[in-house]
């Protein structure tokens, strides 16, 4: 009888694997954001097909990254939270909270800037798991998009080619998503698609185009940039490292370089768990002695690993974006025989101290990591290929601080935020006196936390397909958004976007951008960032302030929801402009105008500035708090009137 059992749901499984059920949508490159999208979709009641170029997947958290891209530790989306959650949760269990793996897995104590950290194994782990328990989410490896077909703005269905040999598949859905690095679908498709970099006078962006910096350290323990954190109080972390002014030389021409790749090689020092390295064929000793400034190592992760940024092959991956599998696979071998042989270069060759020679003999590659490739990471760091042209671009103008208010510009379909300062690596190996490789920028004290616009997600040309790894954005503005937690944040919030679009049976470009955004932050989702709240236990008075946000009521980063709502800024609140911007220019001009005026206005008299009635108004003055959930809930009963 048990064998019996156990024959027919092994037969109703295969057979789910070979004619899965008709998606609602379907998702290309499961990266942790399309994992992310996946899962949150799911969870919501669709069903769900993701497809990923390679049998295994997770993206870079999965590929040696080995450390938490951000410098924002608050809560900002729940599923992005729990990614985090369940991999130092892995750590405790098995190594116990007092253990150095779990210290490792979690934020240095303030005042210092070390991130957290983890293993390429542990998080492929979370992901696999994550995604095992949705059976909703069917997932199909090695294959990758080749043809559509379309309806007008409608995508009704995508082809994909399986990565050996001639197999296709072909997947009808109302809705699709492409959440990988290189944007494969979405050209696919026909979507507008750019790579390279923009002039600077293309988008106004002060540090775009053809570029020389120089790299400026902090020289005290307690430093770090934007110097914000320390002067305004900025909620963040920060770096210990920004580039100067453009130096002469700077044209700010466009080209179509793209930023340096590497494979963040896993490296390990436990004698019991290491392989040594061979010198490689194809060994190139002049690029390595040119890289004495990134001789070493590098960050330490749990049970004596590292993640290693080196080496950069500048210019050698410009044929990438654009390139089809066999022109990426040969550059990703170059690109992994560079980084051996840097190892090996550090290990042996004589122009390398001898002490260092012995030291770097204590490394070498991780039995239990990549144990199907001999140790070594499955994929290429791919820091940048195509971006989609879409209804909003993204520019380094979004990731600075307005002219004439206390924070970046705000945007009214704001889904998600930027915390990570604009950067990007080396494009080619020019200098001029004084500089680093031409194109190497890090804007850590320009660059202050943004908001990403909905329209960034959808290409111009389709309404049904969005697209969450190769966010429209400029080359500059790109380095705020191509990390992973701000890209688990975009996924989640496009997965709700999915789900409502469901619900109110329309095309994702045409969910009520009002709609959408009360339920991202009913369910903990950040829209703005503040300095004086994260969203680890959201109220009422936090979930208002993060849709009012993104109108434009806080023109600095303090919400202040304790302090009193005076007259004068409550005026600009009962009668917004269309326009975020404006009125956060509106609300600084009355906050400036109040002097020491703190005197709160009452619900009543709010309720007649707005021209709104309320329901069981709130006696006595009202703080700024208890002014946006009431204003919060007069727009959502009158959304529902209509």
């Amino acid at each position: 009888m048990h064998r019996f059992i156990l024959i027919a749901l092994s037969t109703a499984l295969f057979a789910h694997s070979q004619n899965p059920p008709v998606p609602d949508v379907v998702i290309y490159g499961a990266t942790p954001g399309g994992i992310v999208t996946a899962v949150g979709a799911a969870r919501a009641g669709l069903r769900v097909t993701l497809l990923h170029h390679h049998r295994h997947i997770g993206g870079m958290m999965s590929n040696g990254l080995g450390v938490l891209d951000t410098i924002y530790d608050g809560k900002r989306a729940p599923l992005y939270d729990e990614v985090c959650r369940r991999i130092s949760e892995h750590y405790r269990g098995k190594y116990g909270v007092d253990s150095p793996q779990y210290r490792l897995s979690q934020w240095s104590p303030r005042g210092e800037t070390r991130r957290p950290m983890y293993e390429p194994r542990v998080a492929e782990q979370v992901f696999e798991e994550m995604l095992a328990a949705e059976q909703a989410v069917t997932v199909l490896r090695e294959f990758y998009p080749v043809a559509v077909t379309r309806d007008g703005a409608q995508l009704n269905s995508a082809t994909f080619r399986k990565m050996e040999g001639t197999e296709t598949r072909t997947f009808a859905a109302a809705a699709f998503v492409d959440a990988s690095y290189e944007g494969d679908l979405a050209m696919v498709a026909g979507a507008a698609m750019t790579w390279g970099r923009e002039g600077r006078t293309q988008y106004g962006e002060p540090q775009a185009g053809r570029i020389f910096t120089k790299a400026i350290f902090v020289t005290a323990a307690t430093d770090y940039f934007p110097s914000a954190i320390r002067t305004e109080g900025l909620n963040l972390r920060g770096f210990r490292a920004t580039t100067g002014a453009p130096l002469p030389g700077s044209t700010g021409e466009a080209d179509k370089a793209v930023q340096a790749y590497n494979f963040r090689v896993c490296w390990t020092r436990d004698p019991t768990n290491r392989v040594p390295v061979e010198k490689p064929v194809r060994y190139e000793r002049g690029i390595f002695l040119d890289l004495r400034d990134r001789w070493g190592i590098g960050l330490g992760a749990p049970n004596q690993k590292t993640t290693w940024n080196a080496p950069l092959l500048v210019g050698g991956n410009f044929d990438y974006p654009n390139g089809n599998w066999a022109t990426r696979h040969a550059i990703a071998e170059r690109h992994k025989d560079l980084a051996i042989g840097l190892l090996w270069f550090l290990q042996n060759d004589p122009e390398v101290p001898e002490k260092m020679r012995s030291e770097m003999r204590e490394w070498g590659l991780p039995k239990d990591e990549f144990t199907d490739n001999g140790g070594f990471p499955w994929e290429m760091y791919v820091r940048e290929a195509r971006r989609l042209v879409g209804r909003s671009v993204f520019t380094q103008l979004d990731g600075m601080q307005a002219p004439g208010l206390g924070r970046a510009p705000l945007k009214s379909d704001s889904i998600a935020i930027t915390e990570w300062p604009m950067d990007s690596h080396s494009c080619h190996t020019d200098t001029v006196p004084g500089s680093d490789h031409e194109g190497k920028v890090l804007l850590t004290e320009e660059s202050r936390p943004g908001q990403i616009s909905y329209r960034c997600l959808l290409p111009k040309e389709f309404d049904n397909l969005l697209v969450t790894g190769a966010v429209s954005s400029t080359h500059i503005g790109w380095g705020a958004i191509r990390l992973e937690p701000t890209w688990m944040h975009l996924g989640e919030s496009a997965g709700h976007a999915l789900a409502l679009a469901k619900r109110l049976r329309v095309s994702p470009a045409n969910v009520p951008m009002e709609a959408l955004q009360r339920e991202l932050v009913a369910r903990g989702v950040m829209l703005t960032f503040f300095n004086d709240f994260d969203l680890s236990a959201p109220t009422p008075e936090q979930r208002a302030a993060q849709y009012f946000g993104a109108r434009g009521f806080f023109p600095r980063y303090d919400a202040r929801l304790k302090e009193p709502l005076t007259r004068a800024v409550a005026a600009v609140w009962a009668k917004p402009d269309g326009d975020p911007l404006a009125t956060a220019a509106r609300v600084a001009a009355a906050e400036r105008a109040n002097g020491s005026d703190a005197t709160a206005i009452t619900a009543d008299a709010l309720a007649k500035l707005a021209g709104a009635s309320w329901l069981n108004p709130p006696a006595g003055p009202l703080t700024r708090g208890a002014a946006c959930v009431w204003l919060f809930r007069s727009a959502s009963a009158a959304e529902a009137r209509h």
